[in-house]
Order: C-alpha cells, then structure tokens, then sequence
C-alpha cells in the first residue's frame, strides 16, 4: 500500500498562519508514567487513537487517567475535511483482528466506559459498519459492564449501515455535526449536513431509549444565531447530549482559526442548550466529543436510574 499523504488536497492552499492561543487554551506537555503506559498498551495492540490522530489537546490529562479514544478502520480517512489533522490517502486493510485488540485494551486499561470511532471510510460497501458491531459484541463479551460509546462517520450512501449499528446496541449513538450548515463547503466538503442530522433523527426512530449525541466546533467563522439553530435542529432529531468545543487549526493547511471563544461564551452556550432540553451539555475551549464522556455518561445513567426508584 502506498504511503499515506497527511493532507494532499490541502497542498494547494495557501498558508494560513497558527494564532497563538489564548491562556485558558494552553495545556501541560504530556510526561505522566500512566500516559507512556497507555501510549505502549496501543503501540503494542496496533490500536490508533483519535487522541494521537487528530492532535487532542488533552491527550496527557486523559491518557494519565488511561482514557483513550480508539480509532478503528484504520488510521487514512478517505476524505480531507478542511478542520481534521488525521492523514488522508489510499485507506488501510481491515485488520480482522482489530475488534479483538479494542476488547484487549479495555480490559488492560480497565475501563468502565469506553468511546469508540473511526475514519471515513467511503471505499467500503458498508462504510465500515461491520467492524463497528464486530467492536460491540466482542467488548460485551469480554467486558459486559462497560458502557459503549460509537462516534461513527456519516455512513453517506451506504444502507443499512446505520441499522446494523443500532442493531449492536451501543450504550450512546454519537455522530458530530462539526459546524454549522453555511460553513460545510468549505469546512467539511465531503459531508451533508442534513443528511448527518437525519442519522441521528434515525438512530431515535429504530431505538428510541438509546442515548444521542452531537458535537459542535465553535471559532471557524459563524455567529451566535446558527448556533443556536443547529441546536434546534439537533433538539428536533431529539438528540440527547451536546459538546461544544473551540476549534484549534493543527496545521498552516488547515482552516484558520477566526477567533477564540471566551470561557464566558462557552458558558452562555451551555446554559442556551440546558434550557433547549438537551440532558447533558458540555461547553468549554477545551471540550471534545470524548473528553470525560465516561463520567457524564454515569451521572446521567446514575440520575435516570433514582428517577425510576422514586417514581416506583
């Protein structure tokens, strides 16, 4: 297979400059023993990890609480979305062994609630569905308490991929919409943005008591207005939970940061979104789809579960 190009349909571009970031964005340089330890575990499982790929700022307070976000189908995504850092190219080969290796790792890592997501993969008849239920139904066979979370690719032309997802039953359905609709063409081009809020409308249809999930960038150009109508749209799928986190360029081919969104921001996003009905929000410079996603998962299942006592 050839050697994968980071970012070729970016070469033409021009640069753009990286903003030097503001002081509540900054963060530690990883060096903890637990995160060389989670960093070995995945190196000698040839696991990928969104942390790595896409350059998380918070790789270090994760991997030294041996959090990691696993990566599957590969690690070359078949699109060049003009906010993502992980490489594009000739895609890899399935690895059968994969599903075995994510269910190794849970294990070794001991982990209660795990995030699971993966490049685009339009190559595949099924966009890569299948190795996310082969993920599912081995976890539950290894680890049966530990709760699942699928951050699956918008599946784009590819029936029945959705349905086979929801069939494994994961414990939270997440798929981000990224941004807001005016900025996909030049932002996400390869994607639909009716079309990624129409999956998440349909995970509700096929399973209605199965957990949703979003997640915005905010800082690439739009206003406060189409923020708040994406999360009316996301209220309309009824979606679940909501992240919303500042864009970071990773590279001078990447799309420029316009600004920085101030912590007060965030929060006035938040409290906007609790108020909109969403059961779980979080709203800061440095939230991600995953960043603590364990945690909020069980103060919700922890919340519901008292609600079902007191009512009985």
């Amino acid at each position: 297979m050839a050697e994968p190009v980071r970012h070729p349909e970016k070469a033409h571009r021009p640069d753009n400059p990286v903003r030097r970031k503001p002081p509540w964005i900054r963060v530690k340089a990883p060096v903890s023993a637990e995160y060389h330890e989670t960093r070995k575990l995945m190196r000698r499982l040839a696991l990928n990890t969104v942390c790595e790929e896409a350059a998380c700022p918070n790789i270090g307070e994760c991997w030294a609480n041996k959090h990691a976000t696993v990566m599957i189908l590969g690690s070359v995504c078949t699109r060049a979305c003009a906010f993502c850092n992980v490489a594009t190219g000739n895609p890899d080969q399935l690895d059968p062994h994969e599903p075995d290796h994510v269910a190794e790792a849970v294990g070794a890592l001991g982990l209660e609630h795990i995030v699971i997501t993966s490049v685009d993969r339009d190559d595949l008849d099924d966009g890569g569905a299948g190795q996310f239920v082969r993920c599912i139904e081995r976890i539950r066979e290894t680890a049966p308490d530990t709760t699942i979370e699928v951050l699956t690719p918008d599946f784009l032309r590819k029936d029945g991929a959705i349905e086979a997802v929801v069939e494994a039953r994961p414990d939270v359905y997440n798929h981000n919409l990224e941004t807001v609709p005016r900025l996909y063409p030049t932002i996400r081009p390869g994607a639909r943005y009716f079309h990624s809020l129409k999956l998440l409308a349909r995970v509700k249809e096929l399973d209605p008591a199965m957990f949703t999930k979003s997640g915005l960038m905010v800082g690439l150009g739009e206003d406060e207005g189409e923020v708040f109508q994406v999360m009316d749209d996301l209220r309309s799928a009824d979606v679940d939970f909501l992240t919303i986190g500042q864009y970071l360029q990773p590279t001078v081919k990447h799309a420029p940061v316009d600004r920085f969104v101030t912590p007060d921001e965030f929060n006035d996003y938040a409290a906007m979104a609790r108020g909109k009905g969403f059961l779980m929000v979080s709203a800061s410079p440095l939230t991600r789809s995953s960043y603590f996603a364990g945690d909020d998962f069980a103060r919700l299942r922890a919340a519901r579960e008292a609600r079902i006592v007191a009512a009985e």
